[in-house]
């Protein structure tokens, strides 16, 4: 007998960052803007509609401090949620890199990794990863702080976004998006027994 349960995973990205528009910060732990507080609020009050069975954070600041400010103050890290590893150019302005693979880099990154960093592709498969973990698992609701690139990563494993249109469902700072899994597991004949 096969039955089919419905997993949710709720993605919510960090607040406002105060980092200067243009900046490459990816795995950087960089400050908030003084507006976190009101964010976040707005992320508290849409989140209270959730039962959530557990939560999940990227390791950087700007994800668990909203974690912790929601309520989740024992979510759980994986390193996973992480933006995009930008490497040598962590930290620097995009029109101030001197280096020439960068327009190369701008033309294809999604198989090409920065200096020292990575691709979009690798994002993806440690998104992936983690996902498809989540999936087995006992919970049939989460909800995880992270990134915009991560959870674009997210709702393209989820088939609403393509690789080639993914920065365009990129959701705001403190934005919140829903993805819901049906999964399809057999039933064992101890399981079967508690049906009868």
């Amino acid at each position: 007998m096969n039955t089919r349960t419905k997993k949710r995973i709720v993605w919510v990205r960090h607040t406002s960052t105060d980092v200067q528009p243009g900046t490459c910060y990816g795995q950087t732990d960089v400050p908030l803007k003084a507006s976190f507080e009101e964010e976040a609020l707005e992320c508290v009050k849409h989140l209270n509609r959730y039962s959530f069975e557990k939560a999940y954070t990227s390791p950087l600041s700007r994800c668990m401090k909203l974690a912790r400010f929601c309520g989740f103050e024992k979510a759980v890290i994986d390193e996973r949620l992480m933006e995009m590893n930008f490497g040598d150019w962590e930290m620097q302005r995009y029109d101030e890199i001197k280096d020439p693979y960068l327009q190369e880099w701008f033309s294809d990154y999604i198989h090409l990794p920065a200096p020292n960093g990575e691709s979009f592709e690798m994002q993806y498969a440690r998104v992936s990863s983690f996902i498809e973990d989540i999936l087995q698992k006992e919970e049939n609701e989460v909800v995880v702080f992270s990134h915009g690139g991560s959870i674009i990563c997210a709702q393209i494993y989820a088939g609403l976004a393509t690789f080639e249109n993914g920065f365009s469902k990129q959701p705001s700072y403190g934005g919140i998006v829903e993805l819901e899994f049906s999964i399809q597991s057999s039933l064992t004949e101890d399981d079967r027994m508690k049906y009868k």
